[in-house]
């Protein structure tokens, strides 16, 4: 009954609730002239905008590659299609294993323990979140903030804050505590072990996996370059909305990208936790819509982006997991219990 709520019922209501939070918000939609700008859509700037989708992803493989470094060498490109990969089976089997799997995929393809790898992407996910509760501050202290009711400043300050303390707090818990993974700790290693052996794992070999992986760069360039890549990932998402408005016929002033690409994301994150689907699109459009742009080429703006992001990153995701020659059932199985590698 658990799993059925968990993988159908919840999904559905939030898709119910995602529909009805998108009529609200585009109630008022002339389809006519919806239709007239899909027509005259830039056709130029739909491929900049493509490239820039796949050029993020790439930094973010690049960013990866710095933080796996010390552990075993691997290209940006195997790294980068391991993320794809697991953005194509989260939508195949959408419970939030896609860092499992990238992991996993990268564990089999390079002879890697799963849990070695896993520990490297997730440090790579937190200084992500670092980097981008940077930028929400940014955008609240000296960006241009669309006046709504409430404080939205305030708020975005808020939410940048806490999302600094969680992950920087995280990252350094990783760092601070490392040692507990390979400590005889009987309280806490024996819980870990015991939650492990219940998911079919061996707890002692993924404590040892999962603690080798928590490392940061030797080499001073390699620290630089993996901050780097974070912060350039930003700024090319930034651009995303820059493109998909030059190809709907909009223009907005630098900040208002930085404010899109920060107030889209939160709203993404909240629609996962609440199992929302859409929430990338409604924390678009009541963005857009914040900035003063019309429905239709707003609900444009949005379409461009969210359909080139599936069709690219999802796709070609897809096309990696069937080139591998590895079956999505055992990459999702296995993910989950942790066994992958050698």
């Amino acid at each position: 009954m658990g799993l059925f709520i968990k993988r159908w019922l919840l999904p559905v209501l939030g898709a119910g609730l995602a529909l009805w939070l998108i009529f609200w918000l585009y109630g008022s939609l002339d389809f006519v002239r919806f239709l007239d700008g899909l027509r005259h859509a830039n056709p130029v700037w739909l491929f900049v905008l493509a490239a820039t989708i796949l050029l993020e992803q790439l930094l973010s493989g690049w960013k990866w590659r710095q933080i796996l470094y010390d552990v075993k060498p691997v290209g940006t490109l195997p790294l980068t299609g391991a993320l794809l990969a697991g953005y194509g089976v989260n939508v195949l089997v959408p419970l939030g294993v896609s860092p499992l799997v990238r992991a996993w995929l990268i564990a089999r393809l390079h002879g890697l323990k799963m849990g070695t790898v896993l520990s490297t992407a997730i440090i790579a996910r937190f200084l992500d979140g670092v980097v981008f509760a940077l930028f929400a501050g940014a955008v609240a202290a000296a960006g241009r903030i669309p006046q709504i009711d409430g404080d939205l400043r305030l708020g975005l300050s808020v939410a940048g804050a806490v999302n600094l303390l969680l992950f920087g707090g995280l990252l350094w818990g990783l760092f601070r505590f490392r040692s507990l993974f390979t400590r005889r700790e009987p309280l806490i290693n024996g819980l870990f072990d015991w939650i492990s052996g219940r998911m079919g794992a061996d707890g002692p070999g993924l404590r040892a996996s999962l603690g080798a992986g928590i490392v940061w760069p030797r080499a001073r360039a390699r620290r630089i370059a993996a901050i780097t890549a974070a912060v350039a990932g930003k700024l090319v998402a930034a651009t995303h909305f820059l493109w998909a408005g030059f190809a709907a016929g909009v223009v907005l002033r630098p900040w208002d990208y930085l404010f899109l690409m920060v107030f889209a994301g939160f709203a993404m994150v909240l629609g996962r936790f609440v199992r929302i689907p859409a929430g990338f699109v409604f924390g678009a459009g009541f963005a857009l819509k914040a900035l003063g742009v019309a429905d239709e080429p707003a609900l444009l703006m949005i379409l461009f982006s969210y359909i080139l992001t599936i069709i690219f990153v999802v796709g070609i995701g897809l096309v990696v997991l069937w080139q591998s020659g590895l079956d999505i059932r055992d990459a999702r199985l296995e993910a989950e219990t942790g066994n992958a590698g050698p």
